[in-house]
């Protein structure tokens, strides 16, 4: 009996592909889309064509895949869990990511709870990452083959539970090599382009994003360098990231970096790039995928943001999901609210958020 697996077909053409690379292999495949409340940005005058035309794409990649399809609308979910952490974040002075929370509490939560009712054993995504499975049953999230496209980073709030359920096709493949085998089965994408920004975010930037939110109100407030001293005044904190130097507005021989969002005086702290740096910081809300968080030091490499390369440190565990981590080398620009990644080589041991 074929195995069923459901994909779920986000509008991109990483999520195509590996729809029809299982087909390929013989599995029973079933499409999901699912929507958001935000395929359409706020100048649509119509909100229901580019939801028409997002259901005409996933319906289009479907046939020409050869599978079923069913839409989800998830909307209310996406709002709660994904949209006012984001917004709730900023307003706590801290910088979101709300990808990781997506794939935990959303597709590797809702949607694979429908893929199970559907009689879908596993829900695969486009993610580039992989998983093991050791001999004793335990699962392990590796990083993917293409490290330019590794998307590990985002998947490691997944339990033992939810990776049993996950696969990701392309975690073996290269971006390249993807696009080449879209090509060669004529896939195309809803999305004109592949985009790093936010999905939901369909304003200029974020910060128009925040702006439009009947709960988010912003302050303005002072501008100061790190010895206190005044330097002008901002118009509201959500506005800057730890480690951000254009768009502060402040004059200066050297260039200007922020270096903390001080949200209890509401104040944007400044200074040189060396005030940057930082060997330690604290990891809150830890996922250990391991079944059993570690008691004891250990060494790891820790990623602070996606395109970090991850920088040697020790972990020492303050209790099961809190841990400080020193690092070796100082690193730059530690975000509070970002997610540190922990590695050993291959293999993601776990993550938290920054606090």
């Amino acid at each position: 009996m074929k195995k069923t697996v459901a994909v779920a077909l986000s509008g991109g053409l990483d999520s195509a592909v590996a729809a029809a690379l299982l087909k390929k292999k013989n599995y029973r495949v079933i499409g999901l889309h699912f929507r958001t409340g935000y395929e359409f940005g706020p100048g649509d005058l119509d909100p229901s064509m580019p939801l028409s035309r997002v259901n005409s794409w996933a319906h289009r990649v479907s046939e020409q895949i050869g599978i079923p399809l069913e839409v989800l609308d998830c909307s209310e979910a996406f709002e709660r869990e994904v949209v006012r952490y984001f917004v709730d974040a900023y307003r706590s002075g801290q910088t979101p990511n709300p990808c990781v929370v997506c794939n935990q509490r959303i597709k590797f939560g809702l949607i694979l709870e429908r893929a199970r009712a559907l009689g879908a054993s596993t829900l695969a995504t486009g993610h580039y990452a992989r998983i093991c499975r050791e001999a004793n049953g335990q699962f392990w999230l590796l990083k993917g083959v293409d490290r330019a496209k590794d998307q590990s980073y985002f998947l490691y709030r997944l339990t033992q539970q939810q990776l049993n359920h996950a696969m990701f096709p392309l975690g073996i493949y290269t971006k390249k090599q993807a696009r080449e085998m879209a090509r060669t089965l004529d896939l195309t994408s809803f999305k004109e382009r592949e985009s790093q920004e936010l999905c939901f975010v369909r304003h200029p930037t974020y910060k128009d994003f925040l702006s439009k939110r009947t709960e988010f109100h912003s302050r303005p407030g002072l501008i100061v360098n790190t010895r206190g001293d005044i330097q002008g005044q901002h118009q509201g904190l959500h506005a800057y990231t730890v480690g951000q130097r254009k768009g502060i507005g402040i004059p200066g021989p050297t260039p200007y970096y922020v270096i903390r969002l001080d949200k209890e005086q509401n104040r944007l702290v400044i200074g040189a790039k060396s005030e940057l740096a930082a060997t330690e910081c604290r990891v809150t809300h830890i996922n250990w995928i391991e079944t059993v968080p570690p008691e004891k030091q250990i060494l790891a490499q820790t990623r602070i943001r996606y395109r970090h390369r991850g920088a040697e440190s020790v972990l020492t565990p303050l209790d099961p999901h809190t841990a400080t981590v020193r690092f070796s080398k100082a690193q730059y620009a530690i975000t509070p609210g970002q997610a540190a990644v922990f590695y050993q080589g291959e293999r993601v041991l776990g993550g938290g958020w920054i606090s």
